[in-house]
């Protein structure tokens, strides 16, 4: 594994190390490439106050700290600076405006919520109404289809419990959409650690039957975890009992 986009800082208040640990175990792990990609801010209505995603006050430090790692760093390894992001169409417009003058290279889709964190439920719990995966898999592909997103982040995320075909349906909908976008799937390394719902089985034999390229993701929210070769390994075996294509993203950003 050569890069990884996927990484998170202490910012987001579930994530813990310095920025400089995570750059320094990226350098000792031989990446070329360390993206990084916390949890997005939004600007809420109601004064609400996140607790798993960096403050709109926050953002300020965290380009300054990752411009300064940069420069340090440069002749050891290449960083990006970037956000992981749900697609919510009320609050998008004033994320853009927010982004405006920051140096920002890429967003990646994460889509843990459908509306607002505190009005919307977390995708990664167990679900089986049809018309919540339905509209789990519209967001994704209104999403895509801004144009906004590098790839698509542990797309496996939702947890539904109803009857398979539905599933099938939909996430085969979802496959089909990103392939013809050309737009990567993440095998979500952190979720495969944590035994998590996903990566799941039966959406990597979806994606198998359509065809679909994918990125490893290592999501990583502890400096260790970017060392963790035996998940990496893992990982990439998996992709391989599949015969799903994977790429390490090097040249993504060029």
């Amino acid at each position: 594994m050569l890069a990884n986009y996927h990484t998170h800082t202490e910012r987001c208040y579930h994530a813990s190390g310095e920025d400089k640990e995570y750059v320094e175990a990226a350098i000792k792990a031989g990446l070329k490439v360390l993206g990084f990609s916390d949890h997005c801010p939004w600007i809420f209505e109601d004064d609400y106050v996140s607790r798993m995603r960096m403050h709109p006050s926050e953002v300020d430090a965290y380009f300054s700290a990752l411009e300064a790692l940069k420069k340090e760093y440069q002749k050891d390894i290449k960083l990006y600076i970037g956000f992981e992001a749900e697609y919510i169409r009320e609050l998008i417009e004033a994320q853009d405006d927010f982004f405006e003058n920051y140096p920002l290279d890429y967003l990646i889709l994460g889509q843990h919520f459908l509306g607002p964190e505190y009005k919307a439920p977390y995708m990664g719990m167990p679900v089986n109404q049809e018309e919540i995966l339905k509209e789990y898999v519209d967001s994704i592909i209104e999403g895509i289809e801004s144009g906004r997103y590098l790839y698509l982040a542990h797309p496996d995320l939702i947890y539904f419990t109803g009857k398979p075909e539905i599933y099938d349906k939909h996430m085969t909908r979802l496959c089909k959409k990103m392939k013809q976008m050309e737009i990567l799937l993440e095998f979500n390394i952190l979720g495969m650690n944590d035994h998590r719902n996903y990566p799941s089985k039966r959406f990597l034999e979806i994606a198998k039957k359509v065809g679909n390229s994918y990125i490893l993701g290592i999501d990583a929210h502890a400096p260790e975890q970017i060392l963790d070769q035996k998940a990496i390994r893992q990982a990439e075996k998996i992709c391989n009992s599949y015969g799903i294509k994977y790429i390490d993203g090097l040249n993504l950003l060029g």
